[in-house]
């Protein structure tokens, strides 16, 4: 499925302004605001201003809460991408409820406490995001992450992702059956998305800190509904790429 732009000229745009810059530009300024964060539950809150909300809009993490203070502007980070800025590109510092800056195993601790398939979903999100692919909550669609190639204003989501996980734990009773696969594919066809499976191996490094994470491994499968249109020898068949099933 080749991306679906909204709009003439957003395509051009889009490669005008490549996800990698902004977040590069995004990862100075946090570094260079030294910008703190408020553990709140299940997410996290930063006070920005005019232009670190620009960039955090344009880079597609977290979402603008509104609130009675007029002269201030708060984000609200998920889980996956508050520790993908404090882990992963080191730029935002989380202040927990006691008031002291976490360090990152203490919110990898806390995370899990709070998700405990936050291990396997955080590699799956950071996986996706390294590749500089945007990545949002897919929950309306009911998978886990929806995947853009930019964006949301300048295109349509491309991939609705599955995340699976080798061993026992709570993802994996999902698409054990054939109905729960012809259900979740048939969705994704309804709304104009490539189902994306990402199975995650954790080679028995647990998920005690952070650091196992580099021993994690990732297999992406995308799953569609057979169209005999293309097997047709007239026809020029699927590129290498990603393995399809």
């Amino acid at each position: 499925m080749m991306p679906r732009w909204k709009g003439k000229g957003s395509q051009a745009k889009a490669n005008a302004d490549p996800m990698s810059k902004i977040v590069s530009q995004l990862q100075s300024s946090l570094i260079q605001s030294e910008t703190r964060g408020l553990l709140s539950s299940c997410s996290v809150l930063v006070e920005v201003d005019a232009e670190l909300a620009d960039l955090l809009n344009r880079s597609c993490f977290g979402r603008p809460r509104i609130t009675a203070q007029e002269d201030k502007q708060w984000f609200q980070l998920d889980m996956e991408e508050a520790f993908y800025l404090c882990f992963s590109l080191k730029c935002l510092k989380v202040i927990g409820e006691d008031g002291y800056i976490k360090s990152n195993e203490e919110l990898w601790d806390y995370l899990k406490s709070k998700k405990p398939v936050f291990p396997v979903s955080y590699k799956v999100y950071s996986h996706l995001r390294h590749k500089n692919w945007v990545v949002r909550s897919g929950l309306q669609y009911g998978v886990d992450f929806v995947a853009y190639h930019h964006h949301p204003a300048l295109v349509h989501s491309e991939y609705a992702v599955l995340v699976l996980s080798e061993g026992d734990n709570d993802l994996n009773g999902r698409l054990r059956v054939w109905s729960d696969v012809h259900c979740t594919v048939r969705l994704c066809g309804s709304v104009a998305k490539t189902l994306l499976t990402v199975i995650v191996n954790s080679n028995n490094q647990g998920a005690n800190s952070p650091s196992c994470l580099e021993h994690y491994t990732v297999e992406e499968q995308t799953i569609t509904r057979w169209n005999p249109e293309r097997s047709r020898e007239d026809q020029i068949g699927p590129k290498n790429g990603t393995k399809k099933v």
